[in-house]
């Protein structure tokens, strides 16, 4: 870990960075979908930040591993809600595919720290 643990982890900083994103289309575009909906969209958003952050925390890389599985399910949790306010008419695809592509590589990049933390355990 650097200086700042889990804020120099680049994915951590585009977790965070998506989670501000959708605050700020939930408070605009997506003004009209359902409270519950909208609560929990981005209680998602938030939670992969937060597990991220959590994960890199922990003393060891086993520990480490189980947040970031955590933070991986929220990211397929998150992509499967923003799929239904697209469906649902409450996201229109201008604003739901960009977000879609930047959850799938969230994902796949969170796998990818997975494996490095199974693999090479940290200093």
């Amino acid at each position: 870990m650097g200086n700042k643990g889990f804020k120099d982890l680049a994915v951590w900083q585009k977790a965070k960075d998506l989670a501000v994103l959708i605050y700020k289309i939930s408070n605009g575009s997506m003004k009209s979908v359902d409270f519950g909906l909208k609560d929990q969209i981005r209680r998602s958003a938030v939670s992969v930040a937060s597990n991220l952050a959590e994960g890199d925390e922990r003393d060891t890389d086993k520990e480490s591993v189980r947040y970031f599985f955590i933070a991986k399910g929220s990211v397929a949790e998150l992509r499967t809600q923003l799929q239904i306010a697209h469906e649902s008419g409450y996201l229109n695809a201008q604003t739901y595919q960009p977000l879609e592509n930047e959850y799938d590589i969230l994902g796949k990049r969170i796998g990818k720290l997975i494996q490095a933390r199974r693999t090479s355990p940290r200093p």
